[in-house]
């Protein structure tokens, strides 16, 4: 298989790094020149993806920031070949999804909108790995949700990822989901971080400090992209644990332990709820 990648850092590099480590040809193309040399030096792509090798593609993953993914895209729509399957790959879903479909109806390809859920804290080609997505969910957002045989392709597409359970939603389910799961996670925590006892922790924290402030080392250009994208969901996630703070704070500021007793009860059941 003919693999395309646009944007070799730590998402489109460890794409690279899976498929080539399972023998597919890959193609790459990164703007930091830096990154593309390294990708091919240590073999990770076999050559530039390019006006010349677009056409041979037999799948091809865009991955970059939402408005870069769009600008690409539509300046090489009419260069993909019609049994060419394009996925991208960024964090936020609607305006990708409504340019990729539109793109693929005009050109004969076929678009998939993809999102893997997977990442560390640091971003950068240098920090990309070819198991980073092992085990680790996908969701989909395809043009058809009733055509079990198109979904089983797209599947074993992408089976070299090694990813484990596949999700299939819409655009505006996936944007809405993800407000709660990943980007009101990054703000709290990126919040959290900024408290003035921070700077004389040491020594004072353990596991619940550092799962709240893993994700508060951030790329910061590119989460405000995503932030900004979905606006409207993530405002809702925002207010809506902003309301229960407040009841959190006027329970301790007036020392009624009852209600405190009954907000920590309640959360303890919704935690218990959402795990089965």
């Amino acid at each position: 298989m003919k693999v395309g990648i646009c944007g070799l850092g730590l998402i489109g590099g460890s794409m690279a790094k899976a498929y080539a480590a399972e023998g597919h040809t890959v193609y790459g193309f990164d703007t930091n020149a830096p990154s593309l040399g390294y990708a091919m030096l240590s073999g990770m792509i076999s050559a530039e993806l390019n006006a010349d090798t677009i056409p041979n593609c037999d799948l091809l993953f865009v991955a970059l920031y939402p408005k870069a993914a769009i600008k690409y895209l539509s300046e090489i729509a009419e260069l993909i070949d019609k049994k060419t399957v394009v996925i991208d790959l960024c964090g936020t879903k609607e305006k990708i999804c409504e340019c990729g479909f539109a793109l693929a109806e005009k050109y004969g390809f076929t678009f998939v909108g993809g999102h893997p859920m997977a990442g560390t804290q640091f971003s950068g080609i240098k920090y990309s790995k070819p198991n980073l997505f092992k085990g680790a969910p996908m969701v989909l957002v395809p043009p058809i949700f009733d055509d079990i045989a198109f979904l089983d392709g797209i599947k074993k597409l992408l089976a070299p990822a090694g990813f484990g359970k596949i999700s299939v939603t819409t655009a505006e389910n996936h944007d809405r989901l993800i407000a709660f799961t990943s980007q009101l996670a990054h703000v709290v925590s990126n919040a959290y971080i900024k408290s003035p006892t921070a700077q004389s922790h040491k020594g004072f924290s353990a596991g619940s400090y550092k799962d709240m402030t893993r994700v508060a080392w951030l790329n910061e250009y590119m989460w405000s992209e995503l932030f900004l994208e979905n606006k409207e969901p993530l405002l809702f996630e925002i207010d809506s644990i902003i309301a229960s703070l407040t009841e959190y704070r006027e329970a301790i500021a007036s020392d009624d332990s009852d209600k405190l007793t009954e907000l920590l009860r309640d959360g303890r059941i919704a935690k218990e709820l959402v795990d089965g």
